[in-house]
């Protein structure tokens, strides 16, 4: 039992320990430019307080498509739920420690399958099976707040889990600044390998404000 109280206990530290909005999150407003190759869009965003997302201004159907899932990952990460809430009824035990010093966390009770690597207070590895699909997120890099850790380079890689062929390879890389209380992401630069195929994308935002709290 104090094997698996102290897994719970590692992961849920780490997990506490993430950088997330507080319910005071007023949302904020941004100009965005995408760029690909030799191809630059530009439009408006916002992530209401809510948490919901909006995009406009950009007339190619597909990249707002691109951006608007963008910004909902962002709020995914971003959005604040209790250890209870998203892991209150799974079990947990610790693996093996790999050569870095990042402890194997395995989960017994989740839908997606996913098992976890936590090095000091971070959570540095995600590995899940969602169906015809296997993927190992790995954190290479993260920023330090007074709230909490930001991943800011990170990997992605997709298999088939019947075969373990490669799909696809992502490398993210994200740049944060601190705009009033809260850190916003500024800068993402997806790197994503499919086919033999390299295709680089770059999200820039700029104009970043913060939304005036609703009059009750």
């Amino acid at each position: 039992m104090t094997e698996q109280t102290s897994a719970r206990d590692l992961f849920r530290a780490a997990y506490e320990h993430r950088y997330t909005w507080d319910s005071n999150f007023p949302g904020y407003s941004a100009d965005i430019e995408l760029k690909q190759g030799d191809e630059v869009y530009a439009g408006q965003v916002a992530i209401k307080p809510d948490m919901s997302v909006s995009v406009s201004g950009i007339a190619d159907e597909e990249v707002q498509q691109s951006v608007y899932t963008q910004l909902r990952d962002i709020v995914t990460h971003r959005k604040r739920s209790s250890f209870e809430q998203s892991h209150g009824k799974n079990s947990f035990t610790l693996g093996a420690a790999d050569s870095s010093g990042a402890v194997e966390i395995l989960v017994q009770g989740d839908s997606m399958g996913s098992n976890y690597k936590i090095r000091g207070r971070e959570i540095c590895q995600v590995s899940r099976v969602m169906g015809r699909m296997a993927f190992v997120i790995d954190t290479h890099e993260s920023l330090e707040t007074p709230q909490g850790y930001l991943a800011s380079r990170y990997d992605a890689i997709f298999r088939n889990p019947q075969s373990g062929e490669i799909i696809r390879e992502l490398e993210f890389e994200d740049t944060f600044e601190q705009i009033g209380d809260y850190y916003v992401m500024t800068k993402q630069i997806v790197r994503s390998t499919e086919k033999a195929q390299l295709t680089t994308t770059e999200f820039n935002y700029s104009n970043v404000i913060l939304l005036e709290p609703a009059v009750v």
